[in-house]
């Protein structure tokens, strides 16, 4: 009987448990999301045939402890992958650029895709000191460079393959924008923002 009892009142308690755990996520936070929309545009110098109507549009909301963000982009080549960073400026050279993920076109060039990281004003890259640096790829370097904080508020989507940018009519070149770092060229970026004022920093 004593064992029984346990049992009731264990499962008791784990039933409570879940019910405040489902209140709590049902519970809006205290204050107001934060939100904002904006485009990203072909990036600069590209050739004309490129993908001449290639666009993105992105939404931004805080969830409190991060941010969601998704892409929405169109006038790309079907299906083909590409691959979305975080960067310091929208154009070459970029500065310290991080890898968000992977966009996926269908048969109609269009490809949406929704992430959650920090895609806020608090956004940004700090090395204290120099400290060896995993080698993952023959690429990869053997150690950082010491730098302060760095926040990194603008987006920039790249081929992932080269062979696909040159299908596409885009220039056939290598960079580093990919879990490989043989990515193609950029196509879509925020370069409408100032270097100094990317949209991501418009979320608090």
């Amino acid at each position: 009987m004593s064992c029984n009892l346990q049992s009731v009142r264990a499962s008791g308690i784990a039933l409570a448990g879940l019910a405040l755990l489902a209140t709590a996520m049902a519970t809006p936070a205290a204050h107001a999301d934060s939100a904002t929309q904006f485009k990203m545009v072909r990036s600069q110098n590209l050739p004309k045939n490129c993908a001449p109507h290639a666009v993105a549009h992105v939404s931004i909301k805080s969830l409190g402890f991060a941010e969601q963000m998704t892409i929405t982009a169109a006038g790309l080549p079907p299906r083909a992958t590409f691959d979305a960073f975080v960067i310091q400026v929208p154009n070459f050279p970029f500065g310290v650029s991080w890898y968000v993920g992977d966009l996926e076109t269908n048969w109609k060039g269009v490809a949406k895709k929704t992430f959650v990281s920090r895609f806020s004003r608090e956004t940004f890259a700090v090395a204290p000191n120099v400290a060896p640096a995993p080698k993952v790829d023959k690429a990869d370097a053997a150690k950082n460079p010491a730098f302060k904080p760095i926040h990194t508020l603008h987006l920039g989507i790249w081929f992932d393959s080269p062979k696909d940018a040159q299908k596409a009519g885009c220039p056939n070149i290598v960079t580093p924008f990919n879990g490989e770092h043989d990515a193609g060229p950029q196509i879509l970026s925020t370069r409408t923002f100032a270097d100094d004022k990317g949209p991501l920093g418009r979320i608090d």
